[in-house]
């Protein structure tokens, strides 16, 4: 009995050293989230509204405004910029991006996919590490933002796939990522990146009409780059903290799942514990008897 006894007191210990961790990360989690949060709190409404005006221009002006970066042509080669963590223990976080990723392959681009015209550039290293091992053509060329997340780092993916896309290595770009709405909740979506997505035209919609100072053309060159570095850096903004809010919650349960469990090994030790105890008081009862017989 006291072998179990012991095996007993060894997973409780070890269920204790398992909660600290869990706590500890939870911690840290919800100190990173908070500032995590703020940030994209503050570029949501910002990077919202610039795309949003930029996606009027092109929809309501005549010609081809915005050159090369708002035409429309036949789809080829498709690019998939997917934004996962560099760390695990998030829950579901990660997974849910991978399967979105794969998922919008199999239904928009089947056939890119089956002649190898589907590329993936992976931010974040769990991302990467999924994709290589199932053969997909994943870069890690812009993996590491995550450690020195800045604008300036976010603009040079931006303009890496804006060159891409004007140089023709790819016909359309997506964007693959999860929206944080609170804590517990993330959105996982897929957002088009390049060509610039014109708004659909609503039946007795009334057109957009502005004034531009200087010449239309001219404004759209200078802002198009800009508004396209902005809403990159807000969907990473979004995924920064979506992973801490997924890795809060998930660390949250999992101290709560040790707690249940330790009072589960504790009564059972305490259940081993009187056994043993009573065993022992038949034994010397027993001894005693058979002394005095």
């Amino acid at each position: 009995m006291s072998g179990a006894l012991k095996e007993v007191r060894n997973r409780i210990k070890s269920v204790q050293s398992t909660q600290q961790i869990t706590k500890a990360m939870k911690m840290v989690s919800a100190a990173k989230l908070r500032r995590a949060q703020d940030a994209i709190t503050q570029m949501r409404p910002y990077a919202r509204k610039l795309q949003e005006m930029l996606s009027n221009i092109v929809s309501n002006s005549e010609g081809e405004v915005g050159g090369s970066l708002s035409q429309e042509r036949p789809v080829e080669k498709v690019l998939f910029i997917a934004i996962t963590s560099d760390r695990g223990l998030a829950g579901a976080y990660n997974s849910n991006v991978i399967k979105l990723t794969k998922l919008t392959i199999a239904e928009k681009y089947p056939e890119q996919y089956a002649r190898g015209n589907v590329q993936i550039w992976n931010i974040g290293k769990k991302g990467y590490e999924h994709f290589t091992k199932l053969n997909y053509k994943a870069d890690d060329t812009h993996r590491d933002i995550f450690l020195n997340l800045t604008f300036e780092n976010v603009q040079k993916t931006a303009q890496a796939a804006v060159k891409a896309f004007e140089n023709r290595e790819f016909d359309v770009i997506e964007i693959v990522y999860s929206e944080f709405k609170n804590a517990a909740t993330q959105r996982f979506s897929v957002e088009r990146f390049l060509p610039i997505p014109k708004l659909e035209k609503k039946p007795g919609g009334t057109k957009a009409d502005f004034i531009f100072e200087p010449s239309q053309e001219e404004l759209v060159a200078v802002l198009m780059p800009k508004i396209l570095n902005t809403q990159l850096f807000k969907a990473i903004l979004d995924a920064n903290a979506s992973e801490h809010g997924a890795r809060m919650t998930a660390m949250d349960k999992a101290s709560e799942n040790a707690n249940e469990l330790l009072k589960s090994l504790k009564i059972s030790y305490n259940r081993a514990r009187q056994a043993a105890i009573t065993t022992e008081l038949t034994e010397i009862v027993s001894g005693a008897a058979a002394l005095n017989g």
